[in-house]
């Protein structure tokens, strides 16, 4: 589930979600928020998204981060060009 506060974290967590994605947080908040979902559901996976990049990304890691994902793996991805002909 999609959540953009702890607060959204944690009443999905609540409702049964598997993953909780923590969209657009800032890092400090990202993690406060992720501590107060895993401290009432530890079999929750949390993942932070939203504006992570390379450079920015370790601040986004820490112990109650399981997964981060990054759309500038793929929407800043050059393009191929290439035809198949059979």
């Amino acid at each position: 589930v999609e959540c953009s506060s702890a607060e959204e974290a944690l009443a999905a967590a609540e409702a049964g979600a598997d993953i909780v994605l923590l969209d657009n947080l800032a890092p400090q908040e990202l993690h406060a928020a992720a501590a107060q979902v895993k401290a009432a559901h530890p079999g929750v996976t949390v993942e932070a998204s939203g504006g992570i990049v390379l450079a920015t990304l370790p601040q986004f890691l820490g112990p109650h981060i399981d997964v981060v994902s990054m759309g500038c793996l793929t929407h800043s991805a050059p393009a191929l060009d290439f035809s198949l002909r059979v």
